[in-house]
């Protein structure tokens, strides 16, 4: 006689779901596999502040990317771990009938000899990506992210919204710097 199975008392997850909670480490598989390529070298600031650069910041514009689909209003969060190390923490409110939060811890990890403006971000062991600081506003108000291939940028800045003499100052500099721009995808936090 077969040993008799008891009904889970659990509702099974919708798929839907479990997709949802495999995205990031997927997306980071993504990230950090598909760079390369020759490219012109992308200049960096010159230096960062890492006080000055710790807390929160609102993404007002991005390239398209796999792990931000249905992202709007996205946030980055900086803290300190060590001398080194930064945690990072990204949200966004996903885009749907539940507007639920969706997020992801990592580590940013300072590139020696850079002064303080590359990093290697990780949300996935061992995977590590370029998060190079390439345009800075002198009073960290705003920030522009990218990384060597092109294929991720991310405008960042203190508050949810840009003006927009700044945001089309930003434009330039990125496409001067080999970025499509026409591919942008303005956020929309309120």
């Amino acid at each position: 006689m077969a040993p008799s199975r008891r009904p889970s008392t659990e509702s099974p997850r919708p798929l839907t779901t479990v997709l949802r909670m495999l995205r990031a480490p997927f997306a980071v598989l993504l990230l950090f596999g598909c760079a390369g390529g020759d490219y012109p070298p992308l200049a960096v600031v010159d230096s960062v502040d890492v006080q000055r650069y710790l807390g929160t910041w609102y993404e007002i514009a991005r390239l398209p990317n796999s792990f931000q689909k249905d992202c709007a209003c996205s946030t980055a969060e900086y803290s300190v771990i060590d001398e080194s190390t930064l945690r990072v923490v990204n949200r966004c409110t996903e885009r749907g009938a539940d507007g639920g939060t969706d997020s992801a811890t990592g580590k940013a990890f300072i590139v020696e000899g850079s002064n303080n403006a590359k990093l290697r971000v990780q949300f996935f062991w061992p995977f590590r990506g370029d998060y190079w600081i390439i345009e800075l506003d002198e009073q960290y108000r705003w920030a522009v992210v990218g990384e060597p291939s092109r294929k991720y940028l991310w405008i960042l800045a203190r508050a949810s919204r840009m003006d927009d003499a700044t945001y089309t100052m930003l434009l330039e500099r990125i496409r001067a710097k080999g970025f499509d721009t026409s591919r942008l995808i303005r956020s929309d936090c309120p």
